[in-house]
C-alpha cells in the first residue's frame, strides 16, 4: 500500500512539473496560450496621422480576428512605448527612432530600457515638418532664433527630432528659441492665433492639424537643405531624405525635408497566432484604406528600417510572403 502511495505521489509530481513548464513557456515570446478578448491600439493626438489610421486598423483587425479592437488617443511615440510597458494597451504606433531608443535604453529611455515590446512592421515615412505661416517671415532654420517654437512634449519623438535638426543648424532648444511644449492641435491653434511663430510636427503628410491651419492662413514648410540633411543622416542614420510634395497644404513647389519611419509594435506576450492575424489584416487590407498613407503600407516593405526584434507572429506572416529584413 505504501509502495503504491509513493508511486502515485511520484507520478503526480511529474505531471505537476509538466503543467508548470507549459504555463511558464512562451510568456515573453508570443507562443503562450494567453486568451485575448480585447485589443487596444495606442495612437496619437486626434489631429495627427496615427489616430485616424488607428481607427481603420482597428476595424481591419476586428474583421480578421473577431477580437474587439479600439484605437486610443495618446501623446504618441515615447508615451506609447511606456504605455505598452505599463500594460495600458497591446498594440501601438511609434516612430522607428523612438522604438530603437526604448529597446536600447537611450536618450529619453536612459535607465528605463523597454525590452518587452517587439515589432509588427514598418508602415510609412513620418515627415519632420517645420511649420510656420507666411506672415511670420520665417523662411530658414536660422530665422527661428529668438522665436516661439513648438517642439512637442519633452521626451516625445517630435521633441527629439526638433532637438536634432536644430543642433545640425547650430541652434539649441534651451538657448536659441523660446520652446513651447504643445501637441499638434495646440500648435495649430497657437500658429493660427499668432501665439507662436513655428512648430515642429512629425507625422505622415498630409497632417490634419496642418491642413486645418491652411484653411485659414498661408502655410510655409521650412526646408531642410540637402547638405544639412546629409549631415543629419550621417550622425543619426535612422533619418531619410523626404519631400513635402507640391500642392500639399497649398504649397507651390516641393519642399525638401527629412523623415523617420512609422511602425506598429506589440507586447511580446501577445499570442503568436493573434499577432499573425493582426499582421495579415493590416498588410493585406492596406489597399482598402481611405487614408493617403495606406498606399505606403506594403508587405514587401514591412520589415524596412525595423531596429527592434520582430514578433514571431509577424515574422511568420512575412516569412510566408518571402519578405526578409534589410541587411
Amino acid at each position: 500500500m505504501k509502495k503504491n502511495f509513493f508511486k502515485l505521489t511520484a507520478i503526480l509530481s511529474v505531471l505537476a512539473l509538466f503543467v508548470l513548464a507549459a504555463c511558464g513557456s512562451g510568456s515573453n515570446n508570443g507562443s503562450g496560450d494567453k486568451e485575448v478578448e480585447f485589443l487596444s491600439i495606442l495612437t496619437g493626438g486626434t489631429t495627427g496621422t496615427y489616430y485616424p489610421l488607428g481607427g481603420m486598423f482597428a476595424q481591419l483587425i476586428e474583421d480578421e480576428t473577431g477580437i474587439s479592437t479600439t484605437p486610443e488617443s495618446s501623446q504618441a511615440s515615447a508615451a506609447n512605448m511606456t504605455g505598452l510597458k505599463d500594460g495600458k494597451a497591446e498594440i501601438a504606433f511609434v516612430q522607428t527612432d523612438i522604438a530603437y531608443y526604448a529597446a536600447n535604453g537611450e536618450l529619453m529611455f536612459e535607465g528605463d530600457k523597454i525590452d518587452m515590446v517587439s515589432a509588427i512592421g514598418a508602415l510609412y515615412p513620418e515627415t519632420v515638418q517645420l511649420v510656420t505661416t507666411a506672415k511670420s517671415g520665417i523662411k530658414t532654420f536660422e530665422d527661428l532664433k529668438g522665436k516661439k517654437v513648438s517642439v512637442g512634449a519633452p521626451g516625445s519623438g517630435t521633441y527629439a527630432n526638433a532637438e536634432q535638426l536644430l543642433e545640425i543648424h547650430g541652434l539649441s532648444i534651451k538657448d536659441d528659441i523660446k520652446a513651447q511644449n504643445l501637441d499638434f492641435g495646440e500648435s495649430q491653434e497657437s500658429l493660427q492665433s499668432g501665439q507662436i511663430d513655428a512648430a515642429f510636427i512629425t507625422a505622415g503628410t498630409p497632417t490634419a492639424a496642418v491642413e486645418t491651419l491652411n484653411a485659414t492662413t498661408e502655410v510655409v514648410i521650412v526646408p531642410v537643405e540637402d547638405a544639412k540633411a546629409d549631415e543629419l543622416i550621417k550622425k543619426y542614420p535612422y533619418y531619410a531624405k523626404e519631400v513635402v510634395p507640391k500642392g500639399t497644404y497649398g504649397l507651390e513647389e516641393d519642399v525638401p525635408t527629412v523623415s523617420v519611419g512609422a511602425m506598429l509594435v506589440v507586447q511580446n506576450d501577445l499570442p503568436k497566432d493573434v499577432v499573425y492575424k493582426i499582421t495579415k489584416a493590416i498588410y493585406e487590407g492596406a489597399g482598402s484604406l481611405t487614408h493617403p498613407k495606406g498606399k505606403f503600407i506594403k508587405t514587401e516593405t514591412g520589415l524596412n528600417g525595423i531596429g527592434i526584434p520582430v514578433h514571431p507572429g509577424a515574422k511568420k506572416f512575412f516569412d510566408e510572403n518571402g519578405v526578409k529584413a534589410e541587411q
